[in-house]
């Protein structure tokens, strides 16, 4: 038979083993441990996150903002392993540091992370948190941290960039735009929802129905409104009728009318240039302008009893 239909001779495969070179065993031996550990340490870096997680929501399910300290810093925040985004207030709100921006930081902070807590979007790649100074000065130190409040973007992997620390004193630290330096860093949309505020609805109200009541229980004499001669009495009680002479009452009464004219620019500037709710914000616009044109014409009116001939009025109060 030819040497091309001679029938080929294979070598069994427990023979293979036996062929190898001694020296290889311990090195498979080793590669195959070696396999095993990194296999085992994945496992347990895996437990470890799924723990870290798990503590976390079971954190947020109690309350929007959680406090730390300087171990739970540096197990949750710093330690590896991590796939979510931690924002951190670094602050200092014990009595005696009398950090009132700290106060009011806190609260805008605190309705922000309400606003994502109690979202449909909520889920584990984002939470909220705070280190006190008095709870952790180590990780003041441990930050080069000198100042508070200061707001911190720490993200799933690698250390924070110097975008991931927030703006304070350019921006302000109003909810809403914490919420969209946030959705620059971790691509999360928070919608912020502040809760109504009904106080100057409510002292409005108590107003009307003040002066409503007072009405009412004079509504067969009314006469008194439109009684020019009762109000001029008023006048020349504590109102010098002169331009040369002024009472020390009058002095009194001037002071409060500017004081309340005053009051209702700021009202009205409070109004046009704050980010809360609208409504509380037309109420307000609303009281400034009020006064401004109530107690503005008051004293004008005053101007021209003592002016005599002024022919500009606002308000007729004469």
């Amino acid at each position: 038979m030819s040497a091309r239909g001679a029938p080929s001779r294979r070598r069994p495969a427990g023979r293979r083993l036996r062929d190898l070179p001694t020296g290889s065993f311990p090195f498979l031996l080793l590669l195959l441990l070696l396999c095993i550990q990194l296999g085992g340490g994945q496992k347990k870096k895996e437990n470890l996150l799924a723990e870290k997680v798990e503590q976390l929501m079971e954190w947020s399910s109690r309350r929007s903002i959680f406090r730390m300290n300087g171990d739970k810093f540096r197990k949750f925040i710093k330690a590896p392993p991590r796939n979510y985004s931690m924002i951190v207030m670094f602050t200092a709100l014990q009595p005696q540091r009398q950090c009132s921006v700290c106060r009011q930081a806190n609260e805008e902070y605190q309705i922000l992370a309400n606003s994502w807590r109690y979202s449909s979007a909520f889920c584990n790649k984002l939470f909220f948190s705070m280190v006190d100074y008095d709870e952790g000065t180590d990780v003041f130190q441990q930050l080069n941290m000198n100042s508070a409040p200061t707001f911190m973007h720490f993200p799933p992997k690698g250390r924070p960039k110097r975008a991931d620390t927030f703006d304070l004193q350019r921006i302000g630290f109003a909810a809403e735009q914490l919420a969209k330096w946030i959705a620059d860093r971790t691509d999360i949309h928070i919608r912020v929802f502040r809760p109504p505020n009904y106080s100057g609805t409510i002292a409005l109200a108590l107003l009307v129905s003040l002066v409503g009541g007072l009405l009412y229980l004079r509504r067969n004499n009314l006469e008194f409104i439109y009684n020019k001669t009762g109000w001029a009495m008023v006048s020349l009680s504590y109102i010098h009728g002169s331009s040369q002479a002024q009472f020390v009452a009058e002095s009194h009464i001037i002071l409060v009318l500017n004081a309340a004219i005053t009051m209702g620019m700021v009202l009205l500037n409070e109004a046009a240039t704050s980010k809360g709710d609208v409504g509380k914000r037309r109420i307000i616009c609303l009281v400034g302008l009020g006064l401004v044109v109530f107690f503005f014409s008051f004293l004008l009116s005053i101007f021209r009893s003592k002016y005599h001939g002024y022919p500009y009025s606002d308000l007729d109060f004469e």
